[in-house]
């Protein structure tokens, strides 16, 4: 594993428990994936570490292919950007992007490429073996551009989990489809190893409060503080980044301490976001929900089976911005494996 960047955080960082989530409750304990018996595979690391990376989930010519596509695609926007020239790479000359590079907007979790590249069976694969099925359903989040050496950008690490205190076990389990090179000084995933198996244990010892009924937020983000991050490197975690090559898989258990890393080379983070769960897992309402937004081809949240909702479109300032689109620019073949994953199709 690569060394780690300092982290640098707002000590005011609010926990992010949303004001709906102390009445609500879930229990996983039935799926295969909160089974923890010996695999004697990837998954044996998965619940000890909190995460995996397996190799080569898509081969790498092809992963060279899908990264060309993206940036193929991240430079038809209409604002100026221009990848070879770095005077262009700052806010006002690319899409709305969280974070630094994720695009949530724009009908990007509908490209054909991103389509593509979700229904790789490489891809799919790990995620059904984890949950002991192979009838899955996909998110429809962002893809992740991030350039380096922005000089516009203002930088502060969130480490969070995705997972609310309210969902019992492991419900969720994140993915993303490594397109670029992610070493030791490219940018990428990092992560507190084993903190997966703490989540529960700092809950108990850190009640989280509800927040005020007109907060803001998303209801599975749960974010920490630098004192929280020491009271889980005083229980034994230990700070990396992930290293993957291109078409590697990595996977993470939702409750797993995690926040991204900057660049500090010169490679182009280039990563689409790959998670599924068990069809079973879904609620005929959230399915509805699901489907109207694939018909949409609008992006969700990285839960494949709940906390479904739009995220609308992308606004600078107080007005949409003027290169979002209803549709992408190429649309997805309509597969049964598409559909499929998208909730379209029943299983």
């Amino acid at each position: 594993m690569a060394s780690v960047s300092t982290l640098n955080t707002s000590e005011s960082i609010n926990s992010g428990y949303l004001k709906t989530s102390h009445s609500l409750r879930h229990d996983y304990d039935d799926t295969q994936a909160a089974q923890k018996t010996a695999f004697g595979d990837w998954r044996d690391d998965f619940f000890k570490k909190g995460y995996t990376v397996v190799k080569g989930a898509i081969p790498r010519e092809r992963a060279n292919a899908y990264r060309e596509k993206a940036l193929d695609w991240f430079q038809k926007f209409p604002f100026g950007f221009d990848i070879s020239d770095k005077s262009t790479w700052k806010a006002e000359n690319l899409p709305v992007m969280m974070n630094g590079g994720m695009v949530l907007n724009y009908c990007a979790a509908h490209e054909k490429w991103v389509w593509e590249a979700r229904s790789e069976q490489g891809v799919i694969e790990p995620f059904a073996k984890l949950w002991g099925t192979n009838e899955l359903l996909v998110l429809f989040d962002a893809v992740n551009i991030t350039l380096p050496g922005r000089t516009d950008l203002k930088w502060k690490s969130w480490p969070h989990v995705d997972q609310s205190p309210t969902r019992k076990g492991l419900a969720c389990a994140q993915g993303i489809i490594n397109l670029s090179q992610a070493g030791p000084l490219d940018g990428g995933l990092q992560l507190l190893q084993g903190s997966s198996e703490l989540f529960d244990q700092f809950l108990k010892e850190h009640p989280p409060q509800p927040k005020a009924a007109d907060a803001p937020g998303q209801f599975d983000w749960f974010g920490f503080t630098l004192d929280d991050v020491r009271w889980f490197e005083d229980h034994g975690c230990k700070l990396i980044k992930i290293d993957a090559e291109p078409g590697d898989l990595i996977i993470w258990d939702s409750r797993t301490v995690h926040y991204a890393s900057l660049p500090q080379s010169e490679t182009i983070r280039t990563i689409i976001y790959a998670t599924y769960t068990p069809a079973k897992l879904a609620t005929p309402d959230d399915l509805a929900k699901k489907v109207a937004l694939f018909h949409k081809y609008e992006g969700t949240t990285h839960w494949p089976h709940c906390n479904i909702f739009g995220q609308g479109k992308a606004m600078r300032g107080d007005e949409m911005c003027h290169g979002e689109r209803d549709e992408p620019l190429e649309k997805p073949v309509l597969t049964d494996t598409v559909l499929r994953l998208a909730g379209v199709q029943p299983y």
